[in-house]
């Protein structure tokens, strides 16, 4: 099975910009439809963005929308988030998944990166 790595998370003044990167081993990334979600302080976890096996059927959370922008590098067997415009109440910790079919559940799961955003 395959295992994934979040990286990039730090601190970042509201209205900046953040890149999130997503490693996965064991399997080649291909084979999975990849996902990124987050869980804020008290808050049930939420999606923010999904990607397709090739780069396609690219989806994202209406309230990143415009702002967000996932893309993958299969060569390279990595995953990534560029966040933009990054607002406070976005503070948590993110997580990249992973899943076999197009609509199905996320098999597989990073341990998380935290983004802390300030005002």
């Amino acid at each position: 099975q395959v295992q994934l790595v979040e990286s990039g998370g730090g601190l970042v003044q509201a209205g900046g910009s953040l890149r999130l990167s997503c490693a996965a081993s064991g399997r080649p990334l291909s084979e999975y439809v990849m996902g990124w979600f987050r869980q804020a302080p008290g808050k049930e976890r939420e999606f923010v963005a999904r990607i397709g096996w090739g780069g396609g059927s690219v989806i994202y959370a209406e309230s990143v929308k415009g702002r967000f922008a996932i893309s993958r590098d299969n060569a390279k067997n990595t995953v990534s988030l560029q966040m933009n415009s990054l607002k406070a109440e976005e503070t948590a910790v993110y997580y990249c998944a992973a899943r076999n079919s197009l609509q199905g559940p996320y098999d597989f799961w990073g341990k998380g990166t935290l983004v802390t955003v300030s005002s």
